[in-house]
């Protein structure tokens, strides 16, 4: 039975999208009748007040122009909150735009994701993890430039990060308590969008706070300076009220040469300053938001913010007070203004000042509050990737990854999560046991490429905390290596074989590492860059070395004769998918059956395209 929240978060999409349309082409025409409007105002009051003046009627002149004045400011101040409601709409409207996108994988809606693909890693190229039409692309909706790095990590470091059950139990119960809040993943995105765009660089800020500011006796100078600015308005007064002799000149001078003297080290400190401004503001309000939500409901995520609630004073207002000192250094972008500044009173040393000791005191905070919202963006990712996929299970893991026949994977209506869901073919797969191997043998097209990535792919969702694309999952905790997208390399002097080679030496070295969690190896065509007798003789010892070794796995593979290994070897067990003619077209259905494939249809496929082939 398909899920109806399957359909209805969609549909509600859409709804929001449409109302979003609806509200901004009314906004807009307000707005355009507003522009109209403050245009009639001028014109009628330089209309009226030129005939009040010339009329010689003076006061009435004065009275008119502070009334027309009044009302263009009211006027202008409404069409400026107005603006900022439609940009703010915009904003909400796009982020609505790219869940839907997400839901239907409509990737010119989902934006880019900035992870790379790891060189050399085990398995992000095979299962398309990473890259433009990935499973990245699809998760990533985070706001912070770190969220995003944890995301990654998730999903990029499970060889490496062994989760215990409760740790994995506690991620798995924070996204399930996010996929249910998504006002506060969007109004999270919304407030960040306001400021700026891009992704939140909480490293930029972390640099300022570790790095000390270079400049010394920062206090004796400042006192100094604060003195000489308030002698030199002591005597401008005199001068200009008593008459006193103009002694201001030479405080004012010696002001002015300390200034000078210290300019050389002020100059670094605004170039750090300049551009954080944008950050601390778009951290402010993200960490605000979270401060005025209720906790109540959500343990997990109450234990994850506990360092932004618990803090003795409001996060957000430490932030925007560092914002505002680096607003306050940032008058050097304007001279005149920096210069009339630094006249009257010691602006520059002041800020930095308070600068210093703003640092001082966030340096042991502020770490912290980032790894939070770090976390909380990563799975709030998660949590939207769950909230607009509904009919996905929520996997169980078997902590047992000791015991050698509980090891593996048992999943129900497996389906791969990069294909629209009225294209995906689901299938029942399990595989338990240590050296246990599945080898799927098929046609050429007939889908098992992509059942090995749909098994890699889940897996990785499941280890990541996320749901999978399946009716039910089990699995216990697998390392995970891939050999399935080879490419030669023109700058290694590598062909295609020798690729596949290193490769393969990859996995098997995995494998024989019982330190570690046992491996799930796909493996695709195996042995498939060289010729028939070389790759038979090859796959069957190499498929005896992984049985003995600590994995289980899926092999693919053109030959028909390896399925023989089914019969001899109990670890074994032959899977295929087929293909059905039908009016002289090849027809497949992508199901997952028992046993080694009946049929082939390579010649097929030559002989459609036009190419020579013996009579059959």
């Amino acid at each position: 039975m398909p899920d109806p929240l399957e359909k209805r978060r969609p549909k509600a999409l859409e709804r929001g999208i449409a109302r979003a349309e609806r509200l901004l082409e009314r906004g807009a025409r307000t707005s355009l009748t507003i522009s109209r409007g403050r245009m009639a105002i001028f014109i009628t009051a330089f209309l009226v007040c030129l005939a009040l003046y010339k009329s010689e009627w003076f006061q009435a002149g004065n009275t008119a122009l502070a009334g027309f004045v009044l009302l263009f400011l009211t006027v202008a101040h409404y069409h400026t909150r107005l603006e900022d409601r439609l940009h703010r709409l915009r904003l909400w409207q796009g982020i609505k735009r790219s869940n839907l996108g997400r839901h239907r994988l409509d990737w010119e809606k989902i934006p880019h994701s900035d992870v790379p693909t790891p060189p050399s890693h085990p398995y992000a190229a095979d299962l398309d993890l990473t890259g433009v039409h990935s499973l990245l692309r699809l998760v990533d909706s985070t706001i912070t430039s770190g969220g995003q790095r944890v995301l990654a990590a998730w999903f990029l470091n499970q060889n490496h990060t062994l989760l215990e059950e409760p740790d994995w139990q506690n991620r798995q119960a924070l996204v399930k308590e996010l996929s249910d809040l998504p006002s506060l993943r969007d109004r999270m995105a919304l407030e960040a969008q306001l400021v700026s765009k891009g992704a939140l660089k909480g490293e930029s800020i972390m640099a300022l706070l570790e790095k000390p500011l270079e400049f010394s006796r920062l206090i004796p100078i400042l006192l100094t300076a604060s003195v000489l600015c308030a002698m030199t308005l002591v005597l401008i007064v005199l001068w200009a009220g008593w008459g006193f002799s103009n002694y201001w000149a030479f405080s004012f001078a010696a002001y002015a040469l300390l200034y000078l003297f210290t300019a050389g080290s002020i100059k670094p400190v605004f170039g750090r300053v300049l551009l954080l401004y944008d950050e601390l503001r778009k951290l402010g309000s993200v960490v605000h938001r979270l401060e005025r939500r209720s906790f109540q409901n959500t343990p997990n995520l109450q234990d994850l913010c506990r360092p932004l609630i618990t803090s003795p004073s409001r996060p957000s207002k430490e932030i925007q007070r560092l914002a505002r000192i680096c607003h306050g250094l940032s008058v050097k972008a304007h001279p005149l203004i920096h210069l009339a500044a630094n006249a009257l009173v010691p602006w520059d040393l002041g800020w930095i000042f308070r600068l210093q000791r703003a640092c001082i005191h966030l340096r042991s905070v502020l770490p912290s509050w980032l790894d939070c919202l770090a976390t909380l963006d990563a799975a709030a990712s998660l949590g939207g990737f769950a909230h607009l996929n509904p009919a996905y299970a929520w996997p169980v893991l078997n902590g047992a990854h000791t015991d050698p026949q509980s090891v593996g994977l048992m999943a129900k209506s497996l389906g791969h999560p990069l294909i629209p869901a009225k294209q995906r073919v689901a299938n029942h797969v399990e595989i338990r046991g240590r050296g246990r191997i599945l080898l799927v043998t098929g046609s050429n097209m007939s889908g098992k490429s992509t059942f090995l990535r749909t098994v890699g792919l889940n897996l990785c969702l499941a280890q990541a905390g996320a749901p999978v694309c399946a009716e039910s999952f089990e699995w216990s905790w697998m390392r995970l290596y891939c050999c399935i997208r080879i490419s030669d390399s023109l700058e290694e002097g590598l062909s295609y074989f020798y690729a596949e080679v290193k490769r393969l030496r990859v996995v098997l070295d995995a494998v024989r590492d019982h330190t570690q969690p046992p491996v799930l190896f796909l493996i695709d065509e195996i042995y498939k860059g060289t010729n028939n007798r070389e790759r038979l003789l090859g796959s069957e010892a190499f498929i005896r070395e992984l049985i003995l070794g600590n994995g289980l796995g899926l092999i693919s593979t053109h030959d028909l004769e390896l399925a023989g290994l089914g019969k001899e070897l109990a670890s074994v067990t032959n899977l295929h998918f087929q293909e059905t003619v039908d009016d002289g077209q090849m027809q497949f259905d992508f199901r997952l059956r028992p046993g080694p494939c009946p049929t082939t249809n390579a010649l097929r496929i030559m002989a459609k395209e036009g190419l020579p082939v013996p009579e059959m």
